[in-house]
């Protein structure tokens, strides 16, 4: 076990050194490679934020997701799908400040009226497997830039479904995610942010709203660095 973990330590440091878009020294994804990073340009639903959508989107208008909205600042293609996959499957921690800031600067540009963040959780199980919740990294990072606390007890996944990625369309995913979070506490008054790395349908942000709303907050909000097409 600790053997594994230098290992990856010692990937994270070599990683680190060189941007994934251009090789050149210094950084995860460069000032020049952000700047050219696939943005999320509208048309998108304002709800899901679903590519290339009416406003709402179909299944939006006609199947509301019980959120109140989801942001995500980018496509989920091309550098920054190598960013995240970097960051959940191959120990590069070191991506995570990053993603954060590039998400802290998403926020700057179209703020959302949020009184804490909560990171998407993972379960106890692939927890252990990963050694570290990816979106509670990058949720950290946006709390420190931007000032919100951040919480990540009071939301868990207490079932272990399987990854979104994994499943075929829209209505198995939403099965997939529904129930799998638990909230705790009094959420009264609160207007929460829910961090996570990727929105694919929405599904998995849906069901931390109902959870939170459950609980007694005032809204929740999504935030993902990328969003699948």
């Amino acid at each position: 076990m600790l053997l594994r973990r230098v290992a990856k330590a010692t990937l994270d440091l070599l990683l680190s050194m060189r941007c994934l878009g251009c090789g050149r020294e210094g950084a995860g994804i460069c000032l020049d490679c952000q700047s050219a990073l696939p943005r999320l340009e509208p048309p998108y639903c304002r709800i899901c934020a679903q590519p290339d959508e009416g406003d709402p989107c179909r299944r939006c208008g006609e199947s509301p997701l019980g959120i109140d909205g989801v942001r995500s600042p980018y496509r989920m293609e091309g550098v920054i799908r190598e960013a995240i996959h970097n960051l959940k499957y191959r120990y590069y921690r070191a991506l995570a400040p990053e993603l954060g800031g590039l998400l802290a600067r998403c926020l700057g540009d179209n703020p959302i009226d949020a009184t804490v963040i909560v990171p998407a959780p993972l379960h106890r199980r692939k927890l252990r497997e990963r050694g570290y919740n990816q979106s509670e990294l990058v949720a950290r990072e946006v709390g420190r830039l931007t000032g919100l606390r951040v919480e990540p007890g009071w939301l868990k996944r207490t079932k272990n479904s399987a990854p979104q990625v994994s499943v075929a369309n829209r209505g198995e995913r939403a099965r997939n995610a529904q129930g799998a979070f638990e909230a705790s506490g009094d959420l009264r008054g609160e207007r929460v942010l829910v961090i996570d790395d990727v929105c694919t349908t929405g599904s998995t942000l849906a069901a931390c709203s109902a959870a939170l709303k459950d609980r007694g907050a005032d809204a929740v909000w999504g935030l993902t660095v990328a969003r699948e097409a």
